[in-house]
């Protein structure tokens, strides 16, 4: 089902990307085809522009992230965890390229659901080898929660995607974005915290696993931080609006995160986030802000 691309076809999108990169006043890429994505995907590099009056700032030329945690994890030998929640990131960043580098939103779902159909296969078949412990980090021994991440992942941006580009339209679809920068730097800010410095257990019956409140105020502030300059610096949105709609919804991602079981955060801190930053920033515009 992926649409093959010719000699010509790649040599005039790497003459497209180029341009774009060299040009601030480059035209925003209009990627129609799966291979085009594929390509752009692996080039690393995303050129766009500002099509809309609500979007953010323009972005040229943004380095793909992904493959920077087993780089480090590889050659620097960076503890299991911080190698782990890196990758988280880096899989957060990804998003971007969803949303800049496709003109459709049924385009940058299937551009999810594609990466998943390539990647799952492939995981499954190397997560016992030497080669994939080497590179990446998976908790369960016999292997599987990259694959369980990957697809948790890429369903939260399809749903995300779904709701604020292709039923509300592109004025909303900046909140993808907002949403999914809160859980991923919000979640690695907890785990990584609240194993180095956790102390004091929050206990209830309903919380899985050791959290403590350490980890969960990290999860707070770094997740209202990202909150703040997504919301600052991709949409656009003025300091004041950026600070108080962080101030409101990063307590409710702790609170979220605190309460998912087995990984489920990664659908339930975005979504959350996103139910609730739509009608906090459409109620502050009603009245005047």
């Amino acid at each position: 089902g992926v649409d093959p691309m010719s000699n010509t076809e790649l040599a005039a999108t790497v003459q497209r990307l180029a341009a774009a990169l060299r040009d601030e006043n480059a035209p925003r890429l209009g990627v129609h085809t799966m291979s085009e994505f594929m390509f752009c995907q692996l080039a690393g590099v995303i050129a766009v522009d500002q099509q809309d009056g609500d979007r953010g700032s323009e972005c040229h030329g943004a380095p793909a992230l992904g493959g920077l945690p087993t780089l480090l994890k590889h050659r620097l030998k960076m503890p299991t965890e911080l190698a782990r929640k890196m990758q988280h990131v880096a899989y957060s960043f990804s998003v971007f390229i969803l949303l800049n580098l496709f003109s459709a939103w049924y385009m940058a779902i299937a551009a999810a659901f594609l990466l998943v159909l390539l990647a799952y296969p492939v995981l499954l078949l190397i997560e016992r080898s030497s080669l994939y412990k080497r590179l990446f980090v998976d908790r369960d021994t016999g292997g599987g929660e990259l694959r369980k991440q990957l697809l948790y992942v890429q369903l939260s941006f399809a749903i995300l995607i779904f709701i604020y580009w292709g039923v509300l339209g592109t004025r909303w679809h900046y909140i993808v974005a907002v949403a999914v920068m809160a859980w991923g730097f919000g979640d690695a800010a907890a785990a990584l915290v609240g194993k180095a410095f956790g102390r004091h257990r929050v206990m209830h019956k309903c919380i899985e696993k050791a959290k403590t409140y350490e980890g969960t105020g990290a999860m707070i502030l770094v997740a209202g931080t990202a909150l703040f300059f997504t919301l600052l610096c991709y949409a656009g949105k003025p300091w004041y609006l950026s600070l108080l709609v962080a101030f409101i919804v990063a307590p409710v991602c702790g609170v979220v995160e605190l309460f998912s079981r087995r990984g489920t955060d990664t659908l339930t801190v975005p979504l959350s986030a996103a139910a609730l930053l739509m009608p906090i920033i459409y109620l502050l515009g009603f009245l005047g802000w």
